[in-house]
């Protein structure tokens, strides 16, 4: 064997364990591809904000802004924030289920239900944490690696005080420019949400070492951790 021949043969060897390398990773991500988390924008406090309620109670938001692993890790751990649901919002009973939402053509957005308590932090602070490490809200029927409108954008507010407050922290930011291109998100009514499937639960937290989580998701808790420590809790 001559060494052309010989070194012809050693690159595809090497080109196929790369491909195969690649076919390992995403099948482990279950269809989503790991890139790389960027920080987001330092962003103002809304100036629409309702005030610390005085009384301690539970409050419900729903945000939706990409893969729900990596929304559901910010908002646990968002002090205040007594629990983080991951799910559907924006179609049916009858498409609420991962197979059928991944199509893209169910209206739902993989969506994240949080239940707070307004004494403890505001909508208003949520919505920063949501605009500042949760996503980027100028991308488009996307959210970083994952493509499609189910990983759109969208603020679901439940009442009227939830709309008044998202609209104008949204034209706030908009005014102030701190985002290089226009914000996308859509603010719509809350219609229902629909819990995700159980493996879903808590990914973020009980798979730490997926290559997906590390790379998209784990940066972002880090984010809020060192962007919102006021609002970081462990």
């Amino acid at each position: 064997m001559n060494s052309e021949t010989q070194n012809t043969r050693w690159g595809i060897v090497i080109v196929t364990i790369a491909l195969i390398a690649v076919l390992i990773l995403g099948a482990a991500l279950g269809g989503r591809r790991a890139v790389a988390a960027t920080v987001g924008p330092t962003l103002p406090n809304p100036t629409a904000d309702a005030p610390i309620a005085a009384k301690s109670g539970s409050e419900t938001a729903v945000f939706a802004g990409g893969c729900f692993w990596g929304v559901q890790a910010v908002f646990q751990h968002v002090h205040g924030v007594e629990s983080a649901t991951s799910g559907y919002s924006g179609g049916v009973s009858a498409t609420a289920h991962y197979e059928i939402v991944s199509t893209g053509q169910t209206g739902h957005a993989e969506s994240v239900k949080v239940v707070f308590d307004p004494s403890q932090v505001t909508y208003g602070q949520l919505l920063k944490v949501f605009f500042s490490v949760g996503h980027d809200p100028t991308e488009l029927n996307r959210q970083g690696p994952d493509s499609g409108t189910q990983y759109r954008s969208v603020i679901f507010y439940s009442n009227d005080d939830q709309k008044r407050v998202a609209d104008a922290y949204i034209a706030q930011l908009t005014q102030a420019k701190v985002f290089p291109s226009p914000i996308v998100t859509q603010v719509m009514p809350l219609r229902s949400f629909y819990p995700a499937e159980d493996y879903h639960q808590n990914y973020a937290t009980l798979h730490p070492d997926n290559p997906y989580i590390a790379i998209n998701d784990a940066p972002k808790v880090n984010h809020l951790r060192e962007q919102l420590p006021e609002l970081y809790k462990k």
